[in-house]
């Protein structure tokens, strides 16, 4: 399968970079040059990422989680960043709801008939809605 880029619409860019910019260093550039690895070089002060959505896209096997976990520690050396990433819907319609969201782990999900815990855990959240 070819790696397919998607590029950022100029006007979201120029939105962002408007409120949180001026961005100075781009982690995911296109074309990106050869040899070139954002994940293992310092970002700038404030660096826009719009990492590979798909493990297979990335660089080196490496997709939008690696480029999360490198944005976290950046931001620990006082480095700043907007990702911009693809999330379910109902995730949003819940954020703008005002919804308190909080990790609960893994979670390994039990089949209704037998009991038995799926082979894989899930990364899950909880979704708090508080009455007002």
């Amino acid at each position: 399968m070819t790696k397919r880029y998607w590029r950022t619409p100029p006007e979201l860019y120029a939105k962002l970079n408007a409120e949180f910019g001026p961005f100075d260093f781009d982690p995911c550039p296109y074309p990106r040059p050869d040899g070139f690895d954002g994940l293992t070089v310092p970002w700038g002060r404030m660096s826009y990422v719009n990492p590979p959505f798909h493990q297979r896209d990335g660089i080196n096997g490496k997709g939008p989680t690696a480029f999360v976990h490198k944005a976290i520690a950046e931001a620990k050396e006082g480095r700043g960043s907007v990702l911009v990433l693809p999330v379910q819907s109902y995730v949003m319609l819940l954020a703008a709801a005002g919804a308190e969201i909080r990790s609960v782990g893994r979670v390994r999900w039990l089949e209704v008939e037998t009991g038995e815990p799926m082979p894989g855990p899930s990364p899950i959240c909880a979704f708090i809605l508080r009455t007002r």
